[in-house]
């Protein structure tokens, strides 16, 4: 049987494409569309060298789990929380592997439907199983903008006690780069109300903790997913997430 290389690489865009979506669905995170696409060409790239003679020996197992880091970390960035969904998306494209073998290499048809069948899977049967959701954030405060991830907390029950409005929390350290106020200054709040214009004090009780106050500050151009407009965004003391978020918004995005 004739294969022609560039089926071969179609193929694997577009099969690389959806693992890489299912990968950061299956996670918990947004589908990152636009880093997934150049992942998903290199993986394309990948696929059509390992048929150029003398060019087969990068289709061993070492090769193709090198490429298979090499297209996580183009999908999912450098940072900590990125090496879980390397591991996922690894094992994914090694469980269609498996798949395919079932199915016969020669029959593409029903690789690209097992490939949508795991990409489906991973979208709606398994979406947000495996622990925390986050959602994309965009701040703008004055010339300064930060974009970050939020951790999507049902329970998290903060509220602007003028309006009922959800109150965005973020980290000091998104604080200190949207607004550059300081570590110390969090830790003060009644202190500190002076440092810019426009903040105030917001009351709030963590679980198993005394309760007390949180600097904010009220942003016209937030955005929380596909939400956005004027919100109340108030300044954890302390970190959040360890790195994996600097901000929890809650159940309603």
């Amino acid at each position: 049987m004739v294969i022609y290389m560039d089926l071969v690489v179609i193929l694997n865009f577009f099969v690389d494409f959806l693992l890489l979506l299912g990968t950061n669905r299956l996670a918990g995170y947004p589908p990152g569309c636009r880093r997934a696409l150049i992942a998903a060409a290199l993986g394309a790239v990948y696929a059509g060298a390992c048929m150029l003679p003398g060019f087969s020996f990068l289709g061993n197992t070492l090769w193709r789990a090198v490429s298979l880091l090499i297209m996580g970390a183009i999908a999912f960035g450098f940072h900590k929380n990125a090496l879980r969904r390397c591991i996922l998306f690894f094992f994914l494209s090694m469980a269609l592997g498996g798949i395919a073998m079932g199915l016969g290499q020669q029959n593409i048809p029903s690789l690209i439907l097992a490939a949508g069948g795991v990409a489906a899977l991973c979208f709606f049967g398994f979406r947000g199983k495996l622990g925390k959701t986050f959602v994309p954030v965009e701040l703008t405060y004055g010339e300064n903008r930060v974009k970050l991830n939020a951790l999507r907390d049902t329970g998290n029950s903060l509220r602007d006690p003028l309006t009922g409005q959800e109150i965005l929390i973020i980290s000091p350290r998104a604080a200190s780069r949207l607004t550059g106020l300081t570590s110390d200054q969090l830790k003060d709040p009644a202190g500190s109300l002076g440092a810019l214009p426009g903040l105030r004090l917001v009351p709030y009780r963590a679980v198993g903790q005394a309760g007390g106050m949180l600097l904010a500050i009220r942003l016209q151009e937030v955005k929380v997913g596909a939400r956005q407009g004027a919100q109340l965004v108030a300044f954890a003391p302390e970190g959040l997430g360890n790195g994996e978020y600097e901000a929890l918004t809650g159940g309603a995005v």
